[in-house]
């Protein structure tokens, strides 16, 4: 049967004759419900038991078996499929850093507004004054501080 453990062994006797010794194991079989199936693959999506944790509790004989049961029964995990886990904490700090970029970004397009106003500021002054402003800046400033 599926189930038996034959073990064979022999032993050279006296006179170089051979004898054969058989020990015959009967190993249980277990056989899991489809409800305890679906129930331990949903145990395993909702992050309760790792696949190895599954096998220890419910005394589920090999991973390949979980995987056959994750594979048939599971809404998310099919066979080909990767799934990438991430601790939770890992998770919410990715989605805080993307929202400080978005805020940032929004900083940055304000400022680069900012920038251009006062830009077309200057340009528009010194077109009205005839005086070129970004080169004489400051100028007047320093020669009332020399006095």
């Amino acid at each position: 049967t599926d189930n038996a453990w034959i073990k064979l062994t022999h032993f050279v006797g006296v006179k170089n004759q051979i004898k054969m010794k058989m020990t015959f194991h009967l190993k249980p079989q277990r056989i899991f419900s489809e409800d305890l199936r679906k129930q331990i693959v949903g145990q395993i999506e909702r992050g309760e038991f790792t696949v190895t944790q599954a096998m220890r509790e419910y005394g589920i004989g090999g991973k390949q078996t979980v995987y056959n049961w994750l594979y048939r029964y599971s809404r998310t995990l099919k066979k080909g499929t990767r799934m990438v886990m991430e601790k939770d904490s890992q998770s919410k700090t990715a989605q805080e850093l993307r929202n400080r970029i978005k805020e940032l970004e929004a900083a940055l397009g304000r400022k680069s507004l900012e920038a251009d106003l006062y830009r077309i500021i200057v340009e528009q002054a010194s077109d009205e004054y005839g005086v070129d402003l970004k080169k004489n800046f400051g100028e007047h400033a320093s020669e009332s501080d020399r006095k």
